[in-house]
């Protein structure tokens, strides 16, 4: 059907970001090239009404504040590295410390707050960024291309990169959604497609430890209404004031298959997600507080739901995780699908 695109607002500096507007059969998406951030996505309910069913702003300047990565893209390293700091190849690098003593969600600049060149491709828009030699302590020129793609009622997410010198990288979407289009998600269905997580320590950074969730609360292998057992008492839980942990996605990671589906039994809105990831974190909006305000809600705490898919966090400094190496003459590719439907 077609992208249309408008001017979204003006950056520090001058620059202009724009916002795409992607519409098949009955989804329509809504993406800047500013972080590459969802910031609406339309879906029917049972009733056939149209609900943006993820948190954001409804201007430029709402996403140039301190906000919590409303629907963006997360690079150079997506989630926690422990430390702030990794080894590659002998030599040691220095991140910036924004999450106590971990590096966070790429650092203080990371791929959310850049402005990403924007190619319209018939139904498909086609970000791409060069993140500089040295750019927040990463190492290597890395020439990454994220492409959203809107088919049917399905959005497809693609990630791409090359890099000159060898470097870690992982790439992930932050979008929180909320199938109620408001209110907490305590009420939404999940199922997660894992056997295993990755247990984590109070600054939620991974032990090294891959562990069962028969038996404990991250069990999602069946449907459970997410807040069903997000007070239980297991230590997971309680470090992150929530869920907020790293599950190992069943199956063989680079290729897709399912991770996980969200229900929200009171109106029929769900989706799947499908990933050639070896992870996703399950995250239910555990440090909103309240103070933000967006798009005619106030964004809460538990008001949503992330699910990014992902290496497992701290995987730089864990080597029996699976490898977030990047090296020149290789090329990095991902992709996660969301696919939407009524029940």
């Amino acid at each position: 059907m077609g992208i249309e695109k408008r001017p979204f607002g003006t950056l520090p500096g001058g620059r202009v970001a724009d916002l795409y507007t992607l519409a098949s059969g009955e989804v329509e998406a809504q993406i800047t090239n500013y972080g590459g951030i969802i910031t609406a996505l339309k879906v029917l309910d049972s009733g056939g009404e149209l609900g943006d069913v993820v948190h954001g702003f409804e201007t430029l300047d709402g996403y140039l504040g301190k906000q919590p990565y409303f629907g963006c893209i997360v690079g150079r390293y997506a989630n926690r590295i422990g430390g702030a700091g990794f080894k590659l190849e002998g030599r040691e690098y220095r991140l910036a410390k924004n999450d106590g003593e971990n590096s966070l969600h790429g650092g203080l600049v990371g791929f959310d707050k850049v402005l990403w060149d924007a190619e319209a491709r018939g139904d498909a828009l086609r970000l791409t960024y060069l993140s500089r030699d040295g750019e927040e302590g990463y190492p290597g020129n890395l020439r990454a291309t994220v492409t959203y793609a809107l088919r049917d009622e399905e959005l497809s997410i693609n990630y791409e990169a090359t890099t000159d010198k060898p470097t870690v990288l992982n790439l992930t979407n932050h979008t929180y959604f909320n199938l109620s289009c408001g209110g907490d998600i305590l009420g939404h269905e999940l199922t997660l497609d894992a056997d295993y997580y990755t247990p984590a320590g109070k600054s939620l950074i991974p032990t090294g430890e891959v562990a069962k969730v028969a038996g404990t609360p991250l069990d999602f292998r069946e449907p459970h209404i997410v807040g069903e057992r997000i007070d239980a008492r297991h230590e997971q839980i309680a470090y992150g004031g929530g869920y907020d942990c790293n599950w190992v996605v069943n199956g063989e990671a680079g290729k897709l298959r399912m991770a996980a589906r969200v229900r929200d039994p009171a109106n029929g809105r769900a989706f799947d997600v499908h990933t050639t990831q070896p992870g996703v974190q399950f995250y239910t909006g555990n440090f909103l507080d309240g103070t933000l305000r967006g798009k005619g809600r106030v964004y809460t705490r538990r008001s949503g739901i992330c699910l990014e898919t992902q290496h497992y966090p701290d995987s730089p400094n864990q080597p029996g995780f699976p490898s977030s190496v990047l090296r020149p003459g290789e090329k990095y590719h991902e992709k996660t699908v969301f696919r939407f439907h009524v029940e």
